[in-house]
Formats: structure tokens, C-alpha cells, sequence
């Protein structure tokens, strides 16, 4: 019987163990944003061999995610089908990519109904773009950049546990200005921003901080989630000041180039349905999806 236990920061080190086997370029497959994000989604995981079982609460209903790791998925899939016929529930898997669809179509052959999960696709970039807005695409990037280093006395420094409690403030203060605009999941995400600067050393995270006349203007916060991807899981800036959203993503970049020499892609996470948000993102001009899928089983399978 399949056995699931809570996810808890003392667990990092063995589940990453599934995550940098599986090297993947989703936002969904690394420990500090499954973490930050558990009052959201309730995750709880269970080891399958070389494969990481997760059940977790979507939109009300439950969903295991795909089993991440190597070797045959037929194991992980079996202990979850029972589970779900154990306890009387559907049986639905989120979290697939492509490199997943011809693993599940050869174990399961015509047995699954899957279906593209446009509103939690990922962003992928490439770096050395959004750290020069080079081209036609990216001139206004370019443009916002330009005004701002030319009208404010700015700097960007790494975010350290010592200007966590300031980024709280300015986090503050974001939230009044933005109060009108926020989405109903916005209550999830401020608890995932603190969860994440509680323990920001201990999950890995990284971060920068970008001032103005000596004061932050903007902050953002992510993992290393893949030999050659980075993740931003937060990024805020205050969109009365011209260019600092820009500029934060520009300069978080650079950052990361020198540091992770390996780097090629930034992923900027999913857009949640949300117009505003598909809008923004595309404006930054991505070179790629990272697509997901759902699944469940076809008419006349359990």
C-alpha cells in the first residue's frame, strides 16, 4: 500500500536526489518551489525506486503529478492507480511534459485522455537575451533600461538573509499599490514569498535587489532547477517607477551569467490563465514552452 508523508525541509537532500535525476527545464519538479508552495497545493510524496510519487490538491481535486525520476514508470503508476481505487477518487496526473507523453503511450497505450494544460505551461528564455534586450523584439525593454539608469542613481546587489526583513516592507508597500489588481491566489503567493525568506539559505534559493536613491525598488528570488535552467519563482518591482521590473529581470541575469557559467535558459514560470500576466511574459519574448499536460484515465478504464 502506498504511503505518503508530508514534505518537510529536513526531506530536501533525499527528494532532490528525484529531481536531478529527472534534470527537468518545469517550474514544477524542484523542492524549493514544491515547498514554498504547499499551503497552496498540500503536496505529500512517497518514493517509487527511482521515482518520486506526489499527491496534491488542484483546483479542489486531488492529482498526482507525474513520477519523476528514471527508470520504467510502471511501478509509480500501479501504486497510484491503487491508491486512488482505495480511496474512491479518479484517478488524474498533472505535471506532465513532453519527454513524458511517449513513456506514458508506451506503458499505456490508447488508455489515457490527455489534454495541453495551457494555464500552467512555463516560460522559457533564453539568458544572454534578458540580460542585453537585444533587437527589434526587446527594444522597449531596452528603452525602459536605458531611461532608468539615466534618471535614478541605482544599484542591483545579491539578496542576502540581512535585507530580507526590507524586502518584506517593500513587499508591503507593493501590495497596497497593487491591491486592485491582485488575483484571488495572490494570499497563497505572499505566504510562498515568506515561507521561501524563512528559509532561504536551506532551500538553495538565490535572489537580487535592485535600489533606487537608496531605496528598494524591486526583489527577486529563484533556483537553479536543471543543468542548464534557472527559475524565477518571484519577482516584484514598483510599476510606478519606469523601467524596474526591466531592469530586475536584466540584472538578476547578468548576476546569474557570471555566477552559473552552464546557464542557457531562464524559466519565468506560467502565466495561471491570467491575460495581464500571458501579456507580460510575452513581452519578454521566450524562446520556448516548457509544455504540461493533464491526464486521466479513457472512457472504460478505472
Amino acid at each position: 500500500m502506498l504511503t505518503l508523508q508530508d514534505i518537510t525541509l529536513s526531506r530536501k537532500s533525499e527528494l532532490d536526489r528525484f529531481f536531478e535525476l529527472e534534470n527537468s527545464r518545469s517550474a514544477d519538479f524542484n523542492f524549493g518551489n514544491i515547498y514554498m508552495w504547499d499551503n497552496r497545493f498540500r503536496q505529500s510524496v512517497a518514493p517509487c525506486g527511482d521515482r518520486l510519487i506526489t499527491l496534491l490538491s488542484r483546483k479542489g481535486l486531488p492529482y498526482f503529478a507525474f513520477p519523476v525520476g528514471v527508470g520504467d514508470i510502471k511501478p509509480a503508476f500501479e501504486q497510484m492507480i491503487s491508491y486512488c481505487e482505495e480511496n474512491s477518487f479518479s484517478f488524474r496526473l498533472c505535471g506532465i511534459c513532453d519527454e513524458h507523453l511517449e513513456l506514458i503511450n508506451n506503458a499505456y497505450p490508447d488508455m489515457f485522455e490527455i489534454t495541453e494544460d495551457r494555464d500552467y505551461s512555463d516560460y522559457l528564455y533564453d539568458i544572454n537575451k534578458l540580460a542585453a534586450y537585444p533587437g527589434k523584439h526587446l527594444h522597449s525593454k531596452r528603452n525602459f533600461c536605458n531611461r532608468f539608469e539615466k534618471e535614478h542613481e541605482w544599484r542591483f546587489v545579491p539578496l542576502s538573509k540581512a535585507l530580507i526583513p526590507d524586502c518584506i516592507k517593500m513587499l508591503d508597500e507593493w501590495k497596497a499599490q497593487s491591491a486592485e489588481r491582485l488575483s484571488c491566489d495572490y494570499g497563497y503567493e505572499e505566504a510562498a514569498i515568506l515561507r521561501g525568506f524563512a528559509h532561504f539559505y536551506e532551500l538553495g534559493l538565490e535572489g537580487g535587489v535592485l535600489y533606487a536613491e537608496g531605496r528598494i525598488i524591486g526583489f527577486t528570488v529563484g533556483e537553479k532547477i536543471s543543468s542548464d535552467t534557472f527559475c524565477i519563482h518571484f519577482e516584484k518591482a514598483f510599476t510606478d517607477i519606469d523601467g524596474a521590473y526591466p531592469m530586475v529581470c536584466r540584472e538578476f541575469c547578468r548576476m546569474l551569467r557570471e555566477k552559473h557559467r552552464e546557464l542557457r535558459y531562464i524559466n519565468r514560470e506560467d502565466d495561471m490563465g491570467l491575460e495581464s500576466l500571458r501579456s507580460s511574459k510575452r513581452s519578454y519574448s521566450p524562446c520556448g514552452m516548457v509544455k504540461k499536460y493533464t491526464a486521466r484515465w479513457s472512457d472504460g478504464n478505472p
